[in-house]
């Protein structure tokens, strides 16, 4: 391992130490404020497996998901300069967002997974995905799957293009473009990566077989069928599980693809280092991106409950996860923390009450389904720390 840790801290040591010593780690890195006090920033292992790079304390990492708190960030900070009405309809500022029985959508909607448009009516290509205007204009134009506030349903990737209208109908910019120029400027954190970043970070690979998790270790999903049904449904091309997390593809070489990193898909296109991850939240609970009554105001729960897309328990605020099945938190953050969770295991997470914010970021993919443990367990350890 390479970084400091605070000795109040090593208990995250332990753990990330343990997750390469148990071969759950190809390379990954974590990151930990206690409020403004960075007491954790360890590194380690393989940045690419192909050609052997190591991980060094600079090298960014795909954090899939994770951008989706960043991206509904910027929309807030919009509606904080009262550029919008959060609870206001879609329809005052984008006309054609009402088509086919959507004229009652609100940008609450859009910001909580409640909009009915889960995935894309077509296949969509990554080069057709670039285009941020005419995606969010294809998404207005479409049917929705239900009533829009009536259910909500994990968007896992059209999320970006719908949220991200929010912001370049109000700012005249890209999410990417927005979020350097209004808050991460001075973080190694892109929605939109330049070529240059491209080239050192970290490459996605495919995890590999690790231990199973104990029969004492803790579990998001205790039902057995439960997984049974996700497994299915993320294989079945038909399901909203599948549809939503595959549509559009990557194209040739997945989350590696330049295609795709250069054009920085909004709900999951986000290349940046744990630490700078870590700084962004550690930034949002300290009331310098936005105002504490318009964060607290984001993270009251719009929905909780059975997920049209996930098939699990999920709660949202506005943009942001909150504790449950989707958002596996220890019992100590199971009231006040926030953040969003990424495919393969990475996670940013803040918790105003705490002071405490953790970004850990793997490019060995993680099977959830399997239950892995490894971003918990850092958690875990973090919260253990500060008692």
């Amino acid at each position: 391992m390479q970084g400091h840790c605070d000795p109040a801290f090593s208990a995250v040591r332990d753990v990330f130490e343990q997750n390469f010593a148990d071969g759950r780690e190809l390379g990954a890195a974590v990151a930990v404020y206690a409020g403004d006090r960075k007491v954790v920033d360890l590194w380690g292992g393989v940045a690419d497996r192909r050609t052997g790079r190591e991980w060094l304390e600079d090298t960014p990492c795909f954090a899939f998901s994770c951008t989706k708190a960043v991206t509904a960030t910027a929309a807030l900070l919009l509606a904080e300069r009262g550029a919008y009405e959060i609870d206001g309809p879609v329809t005052e500022w984008w006309p054609e967002f009402g088509a086919r029985g959507k004229e009652g959508t609100t940008a609450a909607h859009l910001l909580s997974h409640q909009a009915g448009l889960p995935a894309f009516a077509r296949p969509v290509t990554a080069e057709e995905a670039a285009d941020a205007p005419v995606r969010a204009a294809e998404l207005a134009a479409q049917a929705p799957e239900w009533e829009p506030g009536t259910a909500h349903g994990y968007h896992a990737l059209t999320y970006g293009w719908l949220a991200g209208e929010i912001v370049r109908r109000h700012s005249g910019r890209l999410v990417g473009e927005f979020v350097r120029d209004e808050f991460a400027g001075e973080l190694d954190l892109w929605i939109g990566t330049p070529d240059e970043v491209i080239d050192r970070a970290a490459k996605l690979t495919a995890g590999r077989r690790a231990p199973r998790n104990g029969a004492d270790a803790p579990r998001a999903v205790e039902d057995d069928n439960v997984l049974e049904r996700l497994a299915s449904a993320y294989v079945d091309p038909g399901s909203a599980l599948n549809r939503s997390l595959n549509n559009p593809h990557p194209g040739k070489g997945g989350y590696n693809n330049p295609v795709v990193l250069r054009a920085g898909w909004p709900a999951a296109g986000m290349i940046a280092t744990a630490p700078a991850l870590a700084a962004f939240y550690r930034d949002l609970i300290a009331g310098r991106i936005l105002r504490p009554d318009t964060l607290a105001d984001a993270l009251r729960p719009r929905v909780s409950g059975t997920d049209r897309t996930m098939l699990v328990r999920s709660s949202f605020g506005l943009g942001y996860m909150r504790p449950a099945m989707t958002f596996f938190t220890p019992p100590a953050g199971r009231q006040s923390a926030f953040g969003h969770t990424g495919a393969g295991g990475s996670i940013g997470l803040g918790d105003p009450e705490a002071g405490l914010t953790i970004a850990y970021l793997p490019n060995s993919m993680g099977d959830q389904l399997s239950g892995d443990l490894r971003a918990y367990r850092l958690t875990e350890a973090a919260y253990t720390s500060l008692t």
